[in-house]
């Protein structure tokens, strides 16, 4: 899975008052959990577009002053309710040995030969939760739907390896399609096709 890294600078205080003045120079507060014991740091809000505003899942680097490294996944995030700016940030410490839960996107590929036919395509699910060890993270799921028909539809079962564990059920539904009032059964299409190419086929002598 890809990293982003996100420079910062330990705090010593954690208080109401230098949480403030953080949040007035346009830092964000943030804490890494999962080690031995809490880290507190802060970096510039601009540090969040590309993590949070983003439809893709990543892995964090955070980097502090002297050179400190430390590998974490985005764990929560609080907004401001009126000017959504980002009040404070909370991180999971990542180890190699030790599994993690994260979700990750869906990503759709090909052309549903439902949809084709008038059927409405459904995305139940657009980010799949799992939980494994942090080399094993997918950057996404990819769904092939090209041979998804009206009334068909695709579960978590068909995506199910023994890298990670899903934490749904297994038979999530992640997309589907329904029929509407315009759409035309896949085996009517089938059979006019096949029809039209006998009509069009020279008879026999």
């Amino acid at each position: 899975m890809k990293s982003i890294t996100i420079k910062g600078s330990q705090r010593e205080s954690v208080g109401k008052k230098a949480t403030k003045a953080l949040r007035n120079a346009g830092k964000v507060p943030c804490v890494v959990y999962g080690g031995e014991k809490p880290l507190h740091f802060s970096a510039d809000e601009l540090a969040f577009k590309n993590l949070v505003y983003t439809p893709n899942a990543h892995t964090v680097v955070v980097e502090l002053e002297g050179g400190e490294k430390i590998d974490a996944v985005l764990q929560d995030i609080q907004f401001h309710p009126v000017t959504d700016r980002i009040l404070h940030v909370d991180f999971y410490q990542l180890f190699d040995d030790k599994a993690v839960t994260m979700d990750i996107p869906v990503q759709l590929e090909g052309s549903s030969p439902g949809v084709r036919n008038g059927g409405r395509l459904l995305f139940r699910k657009r980010k799949l939760t799992i939980k494994a060890l942090p080399a094993d993270l997918p950057d996404f799921f990819n769904v092939d739907i090209s041979e998804l028909k009206i009334g068909g539809s695709i579960s978590v079962s068909s995506l199910l390896d023994d890298k990670y564990a899903f934490q749904h059920p297994d038979s999530t539904l992640i997309v589907q399609v329904k029929a509407s009032r315009n759409s035309v059964a896949d085996d009517e299409e089938e059979d006019a096709e096949e029809g039209e190419a006998a009509a069009e086929a020279p008879a026999a002598e």
